[in-house]
């Protein structure tokens, strides 16, 4: 029998729709919309216009397309946008390739990276000792660890000791305790922060340590003010005494801005310890809030010199979304003998990825991995999206026989990304890697490991987005005994997950084939 609706109810219903329509939310949206229908008005004319010659502009901008250094994978979309649809494909191409609305961003950030350089430099003897450690372990983790180093500035670490959280609920316990031993300072930057037991925890504890004189700065992505908090979220902090910066906050105005998200996760109290993993700052996340079944998730906690860079990367992030007088990087970088871990084994390499840039760090890793395994491959991921480079890793290292393993979930956030994820099961399980779908609900931790001897715990997923578009961070685990906790999580998580097989791939829906290879054709741009 169905509840009755009362008075009160349907007040609340038109307070609720009246906040909605009133709200700068929508005003935003409609504003957006707005402007995106008189671009594709004024196309449509242009296309009338110059009817006769699109076929000609087309081909011309096949050829250049075919020609520019992107990946295949985004080339053979374009050149489908742009065979489709000619003007506005060519419009829409240069419009986000030439990066109108962010080119002040791409400045700021490559400023802040290059005043951090210094700091992620360490003297030649430290990275002597770090680089003949890892080549009489691990000549493939030494190749790494100095690409990371040579090319994108992300120094390689001993002393540092790692604990490997295989669910957001560990993480949780361990944030809470090492947030009350703050001193000196707390960061914080986060994707996703909502209201709930989870954050609100965190809040009280980040308030009162303010009262009591700690530098406290949080840093959170605009996205989040469309659903999980009020615009005047930041001014709400301040008043508490946390200094509060919201990453590209949404603006009624059309950018290619907007579509690169601050996805990482970093906490760091003190210099001393730092956070990162998948878990963001919601009670999803440590399973408070049922949502897709069981949330899995991981996350890794680092105590000693690695620390350095995840607060580096911070602060390039903090100092891009607005710049502060007398930014000093050195208050808040203790010295490595100060914070060093004398008994921890193992090397540690904290990396950041950006889309303002044409390195693919988040990706270049993940292949690495991939194509040096010699005994097994384990991965988890929320989504699998993949470009042809990945693809291919992935077969032609199942078909060396590596032992590829592969956990997805089985109850989908996303529905779309879901039917792309089985776009490509055919070709993966034909090239024996083994699939595998998660029960209980959701999988959203993103971990790799190789062999036993190099992992990664960090943000970056399997897909476009992660690795083209957004800012993203992760950490590098190279001998360190942690490793065979994440070994043990990742057998635990298969016992509780259902193989993909050949015959459930030859049965699955109609409706999700169809729609999984139609979306493939865009997947770049989603």
């Amino acid at each position: 029998m169905s509840t009755p609706v009362t008075t009160d109810s349907k007040k609340k219903i038109k307070r609720g729709f009246f906040a909605v329509i009133t709200g700068r939310t929508f005003l935003i949206a409609l504003l957006l919309l707005a402007q995106v229908g008189l671009l594709l008005w004024g196309f449509e004319r242009l296309g009338d216009a110059i009817h006769f010659s699109s076929a000609i502009a087309a081909a011309l901008m096949l050829i250049y397309i075919s020609n520019s250094r992107s990946d295949p994978t985004v080339k053979l979309t374009w050149c489908f946008v742009v065979a489709l649809a000619p003007v506005v494909g060519i419009a829409l191409y240069f419009f986000i390739k030439t990066d109108i609305g962010h080119r002040t961003v791409q400045r700021e950030i490559a400023k802040c990276v290059s005043e951090t350089e210094p700091y992620l430099k360490r003297p030649s003897p430290v990275e002597l000792a770090v680089d003949n450690e890892l080549e009489a372990t691990d000549p493939d983790a030494a190749s790494l660890a100095r690409y990371l180093r040579d090319t994108v500035g992300f120094p390689a670490y001993t002393g540092t000791e790692v604990t490997y959280f295989p669910l957001g609920e560990r993480k949780f316990e361990a944030m809470l305790e090492e947030l009350e031993k703050a001193r000196d300072f707390i960061f914080m930057e986060y994707f996703i922060v909502a209201a709930g037991r989870m954050w609100d925890t965190i809040l009280e504890i980040l308030a009162r340590k303010a009262r009591e004189g700690v530098d406290v700065r949080f840093m959170y992505d605009g996205t989040c003010a469309f659903a999980d908090v009020p615009y005047s979220y930041p001014s709400e902090l301040e008043a508490r005494g946390i200094k509060c910066k919201v990453f590209a906050p949404v603006r009624p105005f059309v950018s290619t801005h907007y579509n690169n998200r601050d996805h990482r996760k970093i906490l760091v109290v003190d210099g001393k310890v730092g956070f990162t993993g998948g878990v963001n700052l919601a009670d999803e996340y440590i399973n408070e809030k049922p949502r897709f079944g069981h949330w899995k998730d991981t996350a890794v906690m680092v105590r000693g010199e690695a620390v350095r860079s995840f607060t580096l990367m911070f602060l390039q992030m903090w100092n891009a979304a607005g710049r502060e007088s007398g930014c000093a990087y050195q208050r808040f970088l203790p010295e490595p003998e100060a914070v060093s871990v004398p008994d921890a084994q193992g090397v540690v390499i904290p990396y950041g990825d950006s889309p303002m840039d044409s390195e693919r760090v988040g990706e270049t890793v993940y292949l690495h991995l991939i194509n040096t395994a010699r005994e097994y491959v384990y991965i988890m991921t929320p989504y699998l999206i993949l470009d042809g480079e990945t693809l291919m890793s992935l077969t032609a290292a199942a078909k060396r026989g590596v032992d590829v393993r592969i956990i997805l979930p089985h109850i989908p956030d996303k529905k779309y990304a879901f039917w792309l994820a089985k776009s490509h099961y055919p070709e993966l399980v034909d090239a024996g890697v083994k699939l595998y779908e998660y029960t209980p609900g959701f999988v959203h931790a993103k971990v790799f490991l190789q062999d036993g001897k190099m992992g990664v715990v960090g943000t970056i997923n399997l897909d476009y987005r992660s690795l083209y578009h957004h800012f993203e961070c992760a950490a590098l685990l190279c001998g360190v005994p942690a490793l065979e906790d994440v070994r043990a999580d990742f057998a635990d998580t298969l016992a509780k997950s259902q193989r993909v097989t050949r015959e459930m791939v030859a049965h699955e829906k109609f409706h999700v084939k169809f729609f999984g290879r139609l979306l493939k054709i865009v997947a770049p741009l989603m």
